[in-house]
């Protein structure tokens, strides 16, 4: 069963997360400085600019007779400059920090300004011009004007912005590709992982930085240690299993010469079972290399058949579930599961009821009996192996204990799940939910 990794976040995008915080950070801290210094810039030159028109204006209007003086401040009225001229003397306002800055900027470009008691203020929210003021003219009259901006101050200032965030979005692309490239044997590693232990060794490429090419190599070197090991013992116990056999037939053979027929039943019986013994060990212990490949196998057919050999030995057994329901299973596997809970079931009840039904994408096969049940904190005890609970299960224990533990080792091979439950009714209850590939069954 594939394990999932928590985390929202994997290493590429945890480091991708750092490159585009400091990115961004980076972005926002020279975005500021240099709007700072653009607003800088953009104040000291609409102060030469509102000084030229203000000498421009003031001039004019000296030069003008009082009463053509308004006529002539609507004609020195732009889209960017409000004139207007009054005999009336408001008092001048407050000025704040920014407005007095911009008014010694004026002065600083216009002196001749600074005897005319120039003076700012803030606009109102409901007028156009950002900032009003005024001057006094030679005859004591006053020039009032208005400045305002056009509107493509923020067009202009998002251009800038956009045109900066090219380069940023080119780093991050960059930035993102050589960080997945720099860590593209850490996902080689990763998948090798998976496969450990499950057929043959997968060699990983060395590369990447040393750190991480150190790394690879003492993976390549643990995982030819483990696959060295399993081999040896897969191959020992090949060797033990086949001459354990020799002797077990030879006594087979002889036990036709013992006389008496009940020391012929008892010999007989241990013989059975020392073979059954021998073979459970074997298919349990043989390593995780798996030498049956999955095939297109009929299950509900495979299940039928394993009932009807256990009812022509007289058995209680039976089945309920479909004809036929296709899918690709390690088919010798599988028998040798459902027999082990059959077989189960009978060694602690009298009956076995084995259920086969599709539900949605699971194949799930159910082996029931009537026997005591397993007490609830030991139902993952005896998924274990070599696991007896003779207090459970009160019947005269035969085997080594690893009926279930080769259950679930073969379910484990399948992608699937292996699962106990006492049922409301008594007995226990073994499920085997195996998972539909996309093509499903066929059935």
């Amino acid at each position: 069963m594939r394990r999932h990794v928590r985390g929202s976040l994997g290493l590429v995008g945890r480091l991708f997360a750092i490159l585009l915080l400091t990115v961004m950070l980076e972005f926002a801290v020279g975005t500021l400085i240099y709007e700072r210094t653009s607003q800088i810039s953009l104040q000291d030159d609409e102060a030469r600019r509102l000084a030229e028109h203000l000498v421009i204006a003031r001039k004019l209007l000296t030069e003008q007779p009082r009463a053509e003086r308004p006529a002539l401040g609507l004609q020195l009225t732009t889209d960017r400059y409000d004139v207007h001229w009054s005999p009336a003397a408001p008092p001048p306002p407050p000025l704040s920090p920014e407005l007095e800055r911009m008014r010694q900027q004026i002065i600083a470009w216009e002196p001749s300004l600074e005897r005319s008691r120039l003076w700012l203020r803030l606009a109102a929210p409901n007028r156009h011009s950002e900032i009003n003021g005024g001057l006094q003219l030679p005859d004591g009259s006053w020039l009032y004007f208005g400045m305002h901006h056009s509107g493509s101050k923020w067009a202009f200032t998002l251009g800038r912005l956009g045109l900066a965030l090219i380069p940023v979005l080119a780093l991050l692309i960059a930035g993102w590709l050589l960080i997945r490239r720099t860590l593209a044997p850490l996902r080689d590693l990763t998948h090798a992982t998976h496969r450990i232990g499950l057929g043959s060794a997968v060699m990983v490429p060395e590369a990447g930085t040393s750190d991480v090419r150190n790394l690879i190599a003492a993976f390549n070197a643990m995982q030819s240690r483990l696959h060295r090991l399993i081999n040896e013992r897969t191959e020992t116990l090949a060797a033990v299993g086949h001459d354990l056999r020799t002797p077990l037939a030879r006594l087979q053979l002889r036990l036709e010469e013992v006389k008496d027929a009940d020391i012929q039943q008892a010999m007989a019986g241990d013989l059975e079972e020392m073979g059954a013994m021998l073979e459970s060990l074997l298919a349990f212990l043989g390593g995780e290399k798996d030498p049956e490949p999955p095939v297109r196998t009929d299950v509900a057919v495979t299940i039928a058949t394993i009932v009807d050999a256990f009812q022509d030995h007289g058995d209680d057994v039976a089945y309920d579930g479909p004809d036929h329901l296709e899918m690709e299973v390690r088919a010798l596997s599988l028998r040798r599961a459902v027999r082990n809970l059959i077989e189960n079931a009978l060694h602690y009840g009298d009956r076995a009821r084995v259920s086969l039904e599709r539900v949605g994408v699971e194949i799930l096969i159910r082996v029931d009996d009537d026997g005591p049940g397993i007490p609830r904190e030991q139902l993952d005890e005896v998924l274990r192996p070599f696991a007896r609970l003779d207090d459970a299960r009160q019947r005269n224990t035969r085997g080594l204990g690893l009926g279930l533990a080769i259950v679930a080792k073969a379910v484990r091979a399948e992608g699937g799940q292996l699962t106990l439950a006492n049922r409301p009714e008594g007995g226990l209850r073994a499920e085997i939910c195996l998972h539909l590939p996309r093509s499903g069954p066929r059935g």
